[in-house]
């Protein structure tokens, strides 16, 4: 019946919770924008680095007094192991580059993750509402932007190819 009514448990599954709502935030998005990465992949990076850091904050407390324990050290390895992951979403096809955005939030995802495994929640929302802002009102900036380009060719203008939204 403990495990019920653990304050400490109930904080420690609201965290996850919160995590995986952050994570799909973004990744709603990025399903609404047609990309491969969607709202469970999302969820599940901010889920799985919330885990891990979590994990090791309660670790710390339980191996401190026995060994050398740093939390931190399992942050950098989240950030190395996202890294791998999103370098794998990039796709180069001649001189066209794409899935740098998606890789570039997967890491963001992993951020927020963990920021709410280390109970820094505000920073988590805050955060989570930036990076919505990138993916819609400055995607929409560079549309236009991208509209404005012209290149001459033959001695006309011809509007420069405005790349799918990455």
């Amino acid at each position: 019946m403990d495990l019920l009514v653990n304050p400490d448990l109930v904080t420690l599954f609201s965290q996850l919770v919160l995590a995986v709502f952050l994570g799909m935030l973004l990744g709603t998005e990025r399903s609404i924008a047609g990309k491969t990465a969607g709202m469970r992949t999302y969820a599940l990076v901010s889920l799985g680095s919330a885990l891990f850091i979590i994990t090791s904050t309660i670790a710390t407390g339980v191996y401190l007094p026995l060994l050398n324990f740093d939390p931190l050290r399992v942050a950098g390895g989240i950030v190395t192991g996202v890294g791998f992951l999103g370098a794998g979403m990039i796709i180069f096809r001649g001189s066209r580059v794409s899935g740098l955005t998606t890789a570039a939030s997967l890491w963001v995802a992993a951020g927020i993750g963990m920021a709410v495994g280390f109970r820094l929640y505000a920073v988590a929302i805050f955060t989570t509402l930036l990076t919505l802002l990138v993916f819609t009102i400055l995607w929409a900036i560079e549309q236009k932007i991208k509209s404005l380009k012209y290149y001459e060719e033959d001695d006309t203008k011809v509007e420069a190819v405005v790349n799918d939204r990455d």
